[in-house]
């Protein structure tokens, strides 16, 4: 049987309400990085069932939602319980130059990584200078 004492609970306690309980869980932990034409955020989440796993995005808001739930059954006697449980959420604003619409989402070891491509219409492109004598006299300006 595991004996635990602990002469910190008030610390605890205090730091719960600050960072979260198991009826609202903390901060969802994240890393973003760019990564030449893609952009990547990726979300830990340590023993959340892949199907409760919820990604939407709505204009430029990308929502982030998964649900751990604590082992159940009739023989099941919880001993310990300091995983923080429930429903976690995390929303990201994301700027116009991502293509939210080629996002693809995968889950591996506890981490759910996004990658979102750069617009086209973001990337880096080099812009043409005519000459007058290339332009019969007129400035133009031509993308390519």
């Amino acid at each position: 049987m595991l004996m635990r004492t602990d002469p910190f609970r008030e610390i605890d306690r205090i730091a719960e309400q600050f960072f979260g309980t198991t009826a609202r869980p903390a901060v969802m932990h994240l890393d973003a990085y760019r990564d030449g034409d893609h952009f990547y955020a990726a979300f830990d989440l340590p023993g959340v069932d892949p199907d409760s796993i919820d990604c939407t995005v709505e204009r430029n808001v990308l929502t982030v939602r998964a649900k751990r739930r604590r082992p159940t059954g009739e023989n099941v006697e919880l001993v310990a319980a300091e995983r923080p449980m429930g429903t976690f959420t995390r929303q990201l604003f994301l700027g116009d130059t991502l293509d939210t619409d080629r996002l693809e989402a995968g889950y591996d070891n506890g981490v759910l990584t996004l990658r979102i491509p750069i617009a086209e219409r973001a990337k880096p492109r080099r812009i043409t200078v005519s000459t007058p004598a290339e332009s019969n006299g007129h400035r133009q300006l031509t993308t390519a």
